[in-house]
């Protein structure tokens, strides 16, 4: 995988914490499109080739250094990794196992390498926090068969449950054609690795009330959400419907001026205004970005500058803290 593809921050204090994160699951099961859905980079997807054995990346979260570790999933490879358990799998804080829920015909193979890779932690004596992403679940692709794809995952779901028997799971259901559902399930899973994450959460909630805005969205470059705070179900599907554009459009013009606001963007759809806004960090920088949802007047919006820089700099504090 193309480094160039993460957002890197510059070499800081060797002594920070590093993390190291694995996906796995089958060949086209759809991990390397995860990760590319997350880096934003949406036309090479289809150009994906099944991946060599095991990629590696790194990337900041909240200071911390993130180890990225796609391993490709086609079984001459899987064979190696179960044989050289240590090498691949040690010292893995958070594996995300992906099932392909269109492929019924491998579930039997697909939960017979995860029950594998879940003996190989225990060997390690290492319990890493597993998520089981259920991919490429897209209403809009399976309107015909979905009621049969939500009994084949309730079905998948049990299964893991009950032979695991192994606490620290989380399940999800992903699909590129969704980002925001990528998003959350992989900041759900990485936000437990961090302590800040709560208290950066309940300082968010408490700006988002200042502002009484309808919805409100923290994430960072590489596509976390840090915290959120919605009014209502409305709120949060026009939010969760748009981040993963507005975050692609400041990767495409991030020079841009829009409304006369330097580095801001804001748009009106449906009566409401949509305010996209980097948060620039004085020790950092890595980039964050804030996108606020209000039903008021423009002038609402731009009003908003001063209780943002208050808030820039209580989350700068929070970040480096």
């Amino acid at each position: 995988m193309d480094d160039s593809l993460l957002f890197r921050e510059e070499e800081g204090d060797s002594k920070e914490k590093t993390y190291k994160i694995l996906f796995t699951g089958l060949d086209g099961a759809g991990k390397t499109s995860i990760i590319l859905a997350l880096q934003r980079e949406f036309s090479k997807i289809a150009l994906v080739e099944p991946t060599r054995g095991a990629e590696r990346d790194t990337f900041k979260l909240l200071g911390s250094e993130i180890t990225e570790w796609d391993l490709g999933g086609q079984e001459s490879y899987r064979e190696s990794y179960l044989k050289n358990p240590g090498k691949y799998f040690d010292e893995t804080e958070i594996a995300i196992y992906v099932i392909d829920v269109l492929d019924d015909s491998r579930f039997k193979e697909s939960l017979g390498y995860l029950y594998e890779v879940v003996d190989k932690f225990k060997e390690l004596k290492i319990e890493p926090l597993i998520g089981i992403f259920f991919h490429k679940y897209d209403p809009k692709l399976i309107h015909t068969v979905e009621k049969q794809i939500k009994s084949e995952i309730l079905a998948l779901n049990k299964d893991i449950v009950h032979k695991l028997n192994y606490e620290k799971l989380q399940f999800f259901r992903t699909s590129i054609y969704n980002p925001y559902n990528i998003m959350n399930a992989m900041s759900k899973m990485l936000l437990n690795l961090i302590p800040k994450a709560e208290l950066l959460q309940k300082t968010i909630e408490n700006f988002a009330s200042k502002l009484d805005c309808d919805g409100l969205i923290i994430t960072d470059k590489n596509s976390i959400i840090l915290g959120s705070r919605f009014r209502d179900d409305e709120s949060k599907k026009l939010l969760s419907s748009t981040i993963a554009y507005f975050l692609t459009l400041n990767d495409v013009f991030e020079d841009m001026e829009v409304d006369q606001q330097e580095d801001q963007i804001v748009v009106k759809k449906m009566g409401k205004y949509f305010l996209f806004k980097p948060i620039t960090l004085i020790t950092t920088k890595l980039p964050y970005y804030m996108l606020v949802l209000k039903s008021h007047d423009p002038s609402g919006i731009n009003s908003l500058n001063k209780d943002f820089n208050a808030f820039a700099h209580i989350f700068n504090d929070l970040v480096n803290g």
